[in-house]
């Protein structure tokens, strides 16, 4: 039984009009109504619906036919609906206010690490997302999750999550124009001059003026907002549509089993690699998530116990799987949810709402097709800015944390790869924390990992 938050008091009329749905959902014991979960399922949907139109746009960089973009109203479905699917299963199975997604960073991993920077057919790609999912739904039933959580270092979860962050920005900057390559310093400021970086600047300012003040779906309203204004000012084209009937995303649906028939021309060990790194961002996002998503919603009591977690934890597992099926990267839960909590939302009808929303939206594929790629930068921007507050989580006052830490963020932007920072930080942290003299602050999966790594660099990496 969750616990009651105490933030809360019981709304008028108790559980409201719902009948059965209140009944099913408990908005009597939670405190909750059907205007207050249909409210928050709405604002949880506008906070992350940027998802709808950021998401394709960075998958549509690998995954294609003929050309970058050429499967964007595809991935837009496929996107939609994996989200839908395992929001559904959130809120009809776990019985919780939380929303899920492709994930922001992981896509990125996906599209520009595995595809683009390893060479790795998309479809593959797809495979160790979907074989990752299943391993999550094994780890989740046998709870082995738990054993794994152990050996990674808090500092490393943490700065994975920030690094995250600062590669997402990166990828915003570079998609608006102001970071560009230089062959003498390799990276350096782009041209302020050049129309769509213009552009991308106004549409920054809008948006950090709407986050600032906390308005929900800021990142949302940015990303139409500048592409409203790429638009009037022929920056872009405008969209050739507002709304169509979606049709069936046949060119990615069921990929992920061919994909899995030409996994054996990759390298095993590369394999290994890529689906690990899908593994640990899954878990690792996820259980930060819900732990925070958890603790503001009133549901973890007051022995730090979170009942009901692992319900969540299969939507995810199964989100991500069927994610695959559906041809998009990791399927996550968001840390947007925490919008509808402040809502009120406390029951699984919030997801519900949600979900279905996410399902009406395909309706405006034509609409989000003609948004251009750099009107997305300023939400990429600021997505970044959000994640980067795990940072103060860390332990700076720790040497062998705060080196792991530093080097899993920095390396992990810089070189344009979530693995490669993920294996610095795992390194560092228990080789740092033996020169200390404090081998005993860590474990034998510590190092395990860390030999892992190592050994990944020394026969596999060029």
């Amino acid at each position: 039984m969750t616990q009651q938050p105490e933030n809360l008091q019981q709304s008028p009329g108790g559980s409201g009009s719902g009948g059965q749905i209140a009944s099913f959902f408990d908005f009597a014991g939670l405190h909750t109504n059907l205007r207050t979960e249909v409210l928050a399922g709405l604002t949880t949907f506008v906070t992350m619906a940027y998802i709808l139109i950021v998401n394709p746009g960075i998958l549509s960089e690998a995954i294609f036919l003929q050309e970058s973009g050429d499967l964007f109203g595809e991935l837009v479905m496929a996107t939609g609906i994996s989200a839908a699917f395992a929001t559904l299963i959130m809120g009809l199975y776990a019985k919780l206010p939380f929303v899920l997604a492709p994930g922001m960073g992981i896509n990125a991993y996906f599209a520009f690490t595995v595809v683009l920077g390893l060479g790795v057919p998309w479809r593959v790609a797809l495979a160790a997302v979907f074989v990752e999912g299943i391993i999550f739904i094994l780890l989740t039933i046998t709870n082995v999750r738990s054993k794994i959580v152990e050996a990674i270092p808090e500092a490393v979860k943490h700065a994975t999550t920030a690094g995250i962050g600062m590669f997402i920005a990166y990828i915003g900057l570079k998609s608006a124009g102001l970071i560009t390559a230089s062959e003498a310093t390799l990276t350096t400021l782009g041209s302020l001059k050049s129309p769509s970086t213009a552009v991308s600047i106004l549409g920054l300012l809008i948006t950090a003026a709407l986050f600032a003040r906390r308005v929900n779906g800021a990142l949302l309203w940015g990303i139409l907002g500048t592409a409203l204004l790429a638009w009037i000012f022929g920056v872009a084209p405008w969209p050739s549509g507002f709304m169509a009937i979606p049709q069936a995303p046949v060119d990615l649906f069921g990929q992920a089993f061919v994909g899995l028939g030409e996994m054996a021309k990759i390298n095993i060990w590369e394999m290994i690699g890529i689906i690990f790194v899908f593994l640990f961002v899954d878990l690792f996002d996820t259980i930060g998530t819900l732990t925070g998503l958890g603790s503001k919603a009133g549901y973890i009591d007051a022995e730090g116990k979170f009942p009901g977690v692992e319900k969540a934890f299969m939507a995810d597992a199964v989100g991500t799987t069927a994610g695959a099926i559906l041809g998009t990267s990791t399927v996550t839960t968001y840390i947007e949810s925490a919008s509808g909590i402040y809502e009120g939302g406390r029951s699984g009808f919030t997801a519900v709402v949600s979900a279905l929303l996410f399902l009406a939206a395909l309706l405006f594929i034509p609409f989000f097709s003609g948004i251009p790629s750099f009107a997305t930068a300023p939400a990429l921007i600021l997505v970044g800015v959000m994640m980067m507050t795990a940072a103060r989580m860390i332990d700076w006052d720790d040497p062998a944390s705060a080196i792991a830490a530093f080097l899993t963020i920095i390396v992990m932007s810089l070189s344009f790869s979530i693995a490669e920072g993920l294996a610095m930080g795992l390194i560092a942290y228990p080789v740092v924390k033996a020169f200390q003299g404090r081998a005993s602050q860590t474990t034998i999966g510590m190092w395990i990992l860390a030999a892992v790594f190592i050994l990944r660099y020394i026969f596999i990496t060029e």
